[in-house]
């Protein structure tokens, strides 16, 4: 019983969180930036004008803030360079968009699934950081060392 249980629970395959971490924001960073920030980033000139609005900023300043997170941010998630900064335009790009754009719809036509997916992901990232496997990660301070001098 207790192979079955380890064979079902992928005992075998081993863990860790750091490349848990870095295939997540590959995976994340990746498809916002290739998918959506470069596709804003071309139709820059046509999309300005048209462009929703929604903080009251105005159409421009709003594209170019989607702009800042789904390019500028995803490409430093990609590098895992300023990752919880990078993730946390990220969680604010994908909250306007799925409470304020899709009016946290999950279905139907104007569903904002994929932006509330696409938050998931990016809250974890902010909460977590970008792991071992990250440009951030040669920046960290050393562990305290809690043993008491002697």
């Amino acid at each position: 019983m207790n192979t079955l249980i380890a064979f079902l629970q992928f005992r075998f395959f081993p863990r860790n969180i750091n490349v848990a971490l870095f295939i997540l924001r590959l995976w994340l960073g990746l498809s916002m930036l290739l998918l959506h920030g470069v596709g804003k980033i071309e139709r820059f000139s046509k999309l300005s004008a048209e462009f929703p609005d929604l903080l009251g900023i105005g159409s421009r300043t709003s594209l170019c803030l989607a702009i800042g997170a789904e390019a500028l941010g995803s490409a430093l998630l990609v590098l895992g360079l300023f990752t919880r900064f990078a993730a946390l335009s990220l969680v604010v790009t994908m909250g306007v968009a799925f409470f304020l754009a899709h009016k946290a719809t999950l279905t139907g036509d104007n569903s904002g699934e994929l932006a509330f997916i696409y938050l998931a992901g990016y809250v974890t990232l902010f909460l977590t950081g970008g792991g071992a496997f990250s440009l951030d990660a040669g920046f960290r301070e050393p562990p305290l060392n809690t043993k008491s001098a002697k």
